[in-house]
């Protein structure tokens, strides 16, 4: 019996880092850890409603119902509004889609849980390909000067230009300062503009986008 517990855990656990590693390759603030700690949790959470308070006292919509409403509060941290834009309500939903795959390996409902897990990649990845136009993008650019001052001027310019710049690491090797950016675009089709913007910037090199 110890051993369907952990093994419920650890399913449940590995279905939430499958949706992590998504969200982390679109370089959101939640990503493998979080989701991997969110599907564990709510899955001990559910092996402790239905086993941890002996016969007497087995109530298994107890303890797993807080999780459901629990969950919200890690949901509404990794939603932010930010320059008119409400963003991390994705993150925040596959959060709460992570913590019920949980409680259904939790249950001992393991195909329901992959299949859950497997719809939800799925929509994930299809919405980015069906419409590539549209939805949450992110350039890692890196630019590069001489001098830190006019570096650090260009990236504050830039957040002037209505950029969306999700952050900002500045470092020194090879006689140059690099900033390393990751500017969030909402639409795809702005991307050859916003290069552009990159490219123009006087006495700043534009050394690499992905």
């Amino acid at each position: 019996m110890q051993l369907d517990h952990i093994l419920s855990i650890f399913i449940a656990g590995v279905l939430g880092g499958l949706i992590g590693y998504e969200r982390l390759r679109r370089s959101k603030g939640a990503g493998v850890r979080t989701h991997f700690l969110v599907g564990l949790g709510s899955a001990l959470f559910m092996v402790i409603s239905k086993y941890g308070f002996g016969p007497s006292g087995f109530d298994a919509a107890r303890v797993a119902a807080q999780v459901v409403s629990g969950i919200g509060f890690i949901g509404a941290g990794v939603i932010i509004f930010q320059q008119n834009v409400v963003r991390g309500i994705t993150t925040a939903a596959g959060l709460w889609v992570t913590a019920a795959i949980g409680l259904a390996c939790g249950a001992g409902l393991y195909v329901e849980a992959v299949f859950a897990t497997v719809a939800v990649l799925l929509v994930l990845e299809l919405m980015h390909a069906v419409l590539p136009s549209a939805g949450d993008n992110v350039l890692h650019v890196t630019l590069s000067s001489d001098d830190r001052e006019r570096l650090a001027g260009a990236v504050e310019a830039l957040r002037n230009e209505v950029l969306d710049i999700e952050s900002c690491r500045i470092s020194f090797g090879d006689g140059l300062y690099r900033a390393a950016l990751d500017v969030h675009v909402r639409n795809r089709d702005r991307i050859e503009g916003i290069l552009q913007l990159l490219r123009g910037i006087e006495g700043v090199g534009l050394d690499a986008i992905e």
